[in-house]
């Protein structure tokens, strides 16, 4: 099995940062314990990292200080159809993503064909779109689990066609993505609810203010997970961005909201995934970002991949 990192966070529009997470989430690896108690000798199944890519990670550092004064100037008020913010940035740094997704594409895809399972590990939230395109090329059909505090269904969001805040917008686009199950939903817009309404077929959401507000009438996660898992079909791709849980286990994250899930409670929806004869094709991890000083994130984001890892080699037959 093979992580694919993708240092990117050019389009971030609060905190930065998440670019450093796979380099920080490798340097916290070396502390994981092996053992895991649902995966009998994980440690055979045999994870490497792939090289960091110094193109991604040269062109992130080259595109961001240019996105920064887009964003800044229309945070200002500027208006870019009025010529006062600088327009003139946007096709550059949509060019940037556009590449990007390309370049995610080709690798993911080059790894696929040699027979390696892949998880991908940003960056940012849009990162996967490319392991996206790549798994819709191999695959008649899948459904996307998707654990966050965000919707992600913004269309061209500040601009940028391909923002973290667009990831599962641009993943609808994919005729081969049958089924969006977004679990844990907590911060999203009126466009947002509007898609989310408009495809009751496709999007099945389960907002974190209604999972917790049911268990406080008596509902025990384990009913509610058979729900999530029963709304996928057989072939399932897991999009995990960290602020799904609870900002305590990811504080330096880029936009993290209160709420959220605990560690063992996401974990525990992940084996039931596969408990359930699912299997997982490809999984990422993204919005992991190192405070300074501080390995809390990325200690929980070895951990939290590690698992995801564990668990798609078991529903492949491969642990």
């Amino acid at each position: 099995m093979v992580v694919v990192p993708v240092p990117w966070d050019v389009t971030v529009s609060y905190k930065d940062g998440t670019s450093s997470g796979p380099e920080a989430i490798l340097r916290a690896s070396v502390q994981v314990d092996l053992f895991d108690p649902g995966v009998p000798d994980a440690w055979k199944i045999g994870i490497a990292m792939d090289e960091l890519p110094s193109a991604v990670a040269d062109k992130a550092a080259a595109l961001r200080p240019e996105a920064v004064r887009y964003i800044d100037a229309i945070s200002s008020g500027q208006s870019p159809e009025n010529g006062e913010a600088p327009a003139s940035l946007l096709p550059t740094l949509n060019a940037g993503s556009v590449w990007l997704n390309e370049w995610v594409e080709a690798r993911c895809g080059s790894l696929l064909d040699r027979g390696q399972l892949v998880a991908l590990l940003g960056g940012d939230h849009s990162t996967p779109f490319g392991y996206m395109k790549a798994l819709a090329a191999r695959h008649n059909g899948f459904g996307i689990l998707q654990i966050d505090a965000h919707a992600d269904l913004r269309e061209a969001y500040e601009g940028f066609t391909y923002s973290h805040a667009s990831i599962m917008r641009n993943a609808l686009t994919i005729p081969q993505v049958s089924t969006l199950v977004p679990v844990g939903i907590r911060d999203y817009c009126d466009e947002e609810a509007r898609v989310i309404d408009g495809n009751p077929t496709r999007i099945r959401t389960f907002f974190d203010r209604e999972l917790k507000h049911a268990q406080y009438a008596g509902a025990t996660w384990a009913t509610q997970v058979r729900a999530i898992v029963d709304a996928l079909p057989a072939k399932v791709y897991v999009s995990f961005d960290i602020d799904g849980l609870d900002p305590k286990l990811c504080p330096h994250t880029g936009t993290p909201v209160a709420g959220g899930f605990e560690f063992e409670q996401a974990i525990y929806l992940l084996e039931q995934v596969v408990r359930s004869g699912r299997t997982i094709i490809g999984c990422d991890l993204n919005e992991v970002a190192p405070g300074p000083n501080d390995e809390w994130d990325a200690n929980v984001g070895a951990r939290l991949l590690y698992r995801m890892c564990n668990l798609m080699a078991v529903s492949h037959g491969r642990a």
